[in-house]
């Protein structure tokens, strides 16, 4: 267990904490393109801090800046957006991308006074559909250019916003055990309760668990009951990519879990799936679809019937921030133990002036990360119940996406006989 000031220092996100000052080293993804398809501007909350995302009439360049004007804290996303920055409605000043301000129409006799205000502003790039933004320290790293992000394929993005801190999340991320139990034996439990079949997928139990370090983050890998280290979840694994992903995947499915901490208590939780089967045959998209998935009922209770919405139950229900004083971890939560080791380490660089794991300093076309591609040794099944018993049973292209699948199975059986 941790104490009270260990357990704060862990999951406070704010500027001057020792997590916020690491985190503020990440770029993040905090909009879509297509909400800039009617609007110029909106309010973004990251890292409990309020801004303004924008993005240019004619260019399409997107800025973002802290929402309150400098002069008298009105919002600036209710300002006019020009090519070179954007204008506070309220009495005009105007900013550029870096902050400075550029007029002040009621002072413009004073120059010296417009150049002391300064305006808090970060950088923004768009990839993958989505808007990433950076609000740290300059030099700016590049923005990581994961595989699901930029290769082909059909994707799409659900997410929601989930009232509890991003932390209790991510730890989730290295914890094997609780797939045979939440997703194998509730799972289970609930379909015989409920009336339906349970994947079966989930259900083998773990004979061992590994656990390592490596460039991104840390590589977890698993051999599952009635399977060996020859197996994909074992010799290949898939990584929680530090410090708010985790890759996942298998079936001709990669897809990155995200999880921004929009304050202590709030995170906008992201799945973004990228479905490329072998065999397979899809229209390019220029951007991913966009669609939100439920975790609570009309009466307020959990909605526990599919993979994620059961993780959503298990960290929403640890409260906004999870009493760490009043756990008791075993040797099954060896990867809690490292990642939270992790964070100290890297919150240590920080303050000495270094650069954290996974800042990326050289530009680059795609980062290609590990994981394994038959998940649970049940390849097939396993993207048919990714698909309808999971976060994606609420995509608009469920459909879609099980033809997809289906077709290159098909196709592969069809090359492979005539082989």
């Amino acid at each position: 267990m941790l104490t009270v000031e260990q357990n704060e220092e862990l999951t406070q996100v704010g500027p001057g904490t020792p997590m916020g000052e690491l985190l503020r080293r990440y770029w993040y993804p905090i909009a879509f393109e297509e909400d800039f398809d009617t609007v110029p501007s909106k309010t973004v909350r990251l890292l409990s801090e309020n801004w303004t995302l924008f993005k240019t009439p004619k260019g399409g360049r997107y800025g973002i800046v802290a929402e309150a004007c400098p002069h008298r804290s009105a919002s600036l996303t209710y300002g006019v957006v020009h090519e070179d920055g954007i204008r506070c409605g309220y009495h005009g000043w105007k900013w550029d991308f870096e902050g400075n301000c550029l007029e002040q129409p009621a002072e413009s006799d004073n120059q010296n006074f417009r150049d002391r205000v300064k305006q808090k502003a970060g950088k923004a790039q768009v990839m993958g559909g989505m808007v990433w933004v950076y609000v740290g320290p300059d030099p700016a790293p590049e923005l990581p250019r994961f595989d699901v992000f930029v290769e082909d394929g059909m994707r799409d993005v659900g997410h929601s916003t989930l009232p509890c801190n991003w932390l209790q999340i991510m730890e989730n991320s290295v914890d094997p055990h609780h797939v045979e139990w939440l997703h194998g034996y509730y799972f289970e439990f609930l379909g015989q309760t409920e009336g339906f079949d349970a994947p079966k997928a989930f259900q083998k139990k773990h004979l061992r668990t590994g656990f390592e370090e490596m460039e991104w983050g840390i590589l977890k890998r698993r051999v599952l009951e009635g399977g060996t280290e020859d197996n994909d979840d074992w010799k290949v694994g898939h990584p929680l990519v530090f410090p708010f992903y985790m890759r996942v995947g298998g079936a001709g499915i990669d897809q990155m879990q995200i999880r921004v901490p929009i304050d202590d208590t709030t995170t906008w939780k992201l799945f973004y799936s990228l479905h490329h089967p072998e065999g397979g045959q899809w229209e390019q998209q220029d951007r991913p679809v966009v669609y939100q998935y439920q975790w609570r009922d009309e009466q307020g209770r959990f909605i526990t019937d599919y993979i994620e919405g059961q993780d959503i139950m298990a960290w929403v229900s640890q409260g906004p921030v999870t009493d760490r004083t009043q756990e008791h971890l075993g040797r099954s939560d060896a990867g809690v133990a490292m990642l939270r080791k992790m964070f100290k380490e890297n919150m240590k660089k920080v303050a000495d002036g270094e650069d954290p794991i996974g800042t990326v300093r050289e530009k680059h076309d795609v980062i290609p990360l590990p994981c394994e591609r038959d998940k649970f040794g049940a390849e097939r099944e396993f993207a048919a119940a990714f698909i309808t018993m999971g976060s994606m049973r609420y995509s608009p292209i469920k459909q879609q996406l099980l033809d997809l699948h289906e077709s290159a199975w098909a196709n592969k059986e069809k090359a492979k006989a005539g082989a």
